[in-house]
């Protein structure tokens, strides 16, 4: 009787323990670096990976790091990633990706990379085959950087000097086909060249001494992260400006022209998820967008002066008045 009811009791009190007792399933981990600040809202990419059923915490688990415009410090990030052992970095521009490049050979790394040319770069072979550890979405710069300058001359029309401003860690891959695209219509570019957050508002101070017609942004996370504080620089020196992000336009900026940063980040999610399932960056093709939106700031041309061209307000995506 007794050894009965020891049993029962050690049955009993078994069943708890052994399921105490089973390893924790281990989540997928996910290392994101980003060269600026941490966005005020929910990281779009982090809301399309929970879209998927990817929760950070409960499915996933994100590690996150951000280079609060220090560029420098991205290798230390990548590498302290790599030694967690994640499961792919994502790479969000081109110092995040060379930084991840640098700490690993092995790791999937998914780049958001809209400031280099990936084949110029020795990043890929191809676009369709990226033959390496390496995958993710990139622009058409040369076509784009043209596109700019000539929708900031209709804006500004004979506009001859043009200050633009340049963050030299995305690479030539902007500026050079930018140069050859003012040569050709008798433009002087006054080149804005910064490396980091802190440089870039004294360049811009800079540049008010050369008398510049207009300003021109290239791409950049540091140029997007700065968009309102560039719209109100340009705003108080009554200067044009036009920016690849919606940020300067929205943030009373006069125009902005290129893709849309909110559907591109989403769009990370589900490459994201193909990798933790097995897919290779080598499989999976470079992709690039094909809708680029334009938002004028009619309120902000009106107050500088300026004028959109009919066609422009018909093209344009949104006007803010």
């Amino acid at each position: 009787m007794f050894s009965a009811f020891y049993g029962q009791w050690a049955a009993l009190g078994a069943a708890p323990f052994a399921a105490r007792a089973q390893p924790a399933r281990k989540l997928p981990v996910v290392g994101y670096m980003h060269p600026g600040l941490p966005p005020p809202a929910v990281n779009p990419t982090f809301l399309g990976l929970r879209d998927l059923g990817y929760v950070d915490g409960e499915t996933v688990k994100i590690e996150a790091r951000f280079g609060a415009g220090k560029p420098d410090a991205l290798l230390a990030m990548a590498q302290e990633l790599v030694r967690m052992k994640v499961d792919l970095l994502v790479a969000v521009s081109p110092v995040a990706v060379k930084a991840a490049r640098a700490a690993t050979t092995e790791l999937p790394i998914l780049g958001l990379d809209l400031e280099t040319d990936p084949i110029a770069a020795g990043l890929v072979s191809n676009l369709a085959r990226p033959n390496g550890n390496l995958t993710g979405l990139y622009l058409n710069l040369p076509g784009l950087a043209a596109k700019w300058l000539q929708l900031l001359r209709e804006v500004v029309p004979g506009s001859k000097r043009v200050a633009v401003l340049w963050d030299a860690n995305t690479g030539p891959y902007q500026i050079e086909p930018l140069r050859q695209a003012a040569k050709a219509v008798g433009v002087e570019l006054q080149v804005l060249e910064f490396r980091g957050s802190a440089e870039m508002e004294s360049v811009l101070g800079a540049s008010l001494k050369a008398r510049p017609q207009a300003l021109l942004q290239l791409g950049s996370p540091l140029i997007n992260q700065a968009g309102p504080r560039i719209a109100e620089f340009l705003l108080k020196n009554r200067l044009p400006g036009i920016s690849p992000f919606r940020s300067f336009a929205d943030g009373g900026g006069v125009i902005s022209y290129g893709p849309n940063l909110q559907i591109l980040y989403r769009r990370m999610a589900p490459l994201i998820v193909r990798i933790l399932k097995g897919a290779k960056p080598a499989d999976l093709p470079i992709e690039q967008p094909t809708h680029y939106e334009m938002i004028l700031n009619l309120k902000t041309a009106k107050a500088l002066g300026v004028k959109f061209p009919q066609h422009m307000l018909l093209r344009a995506d949104q006007v803010i008045e």
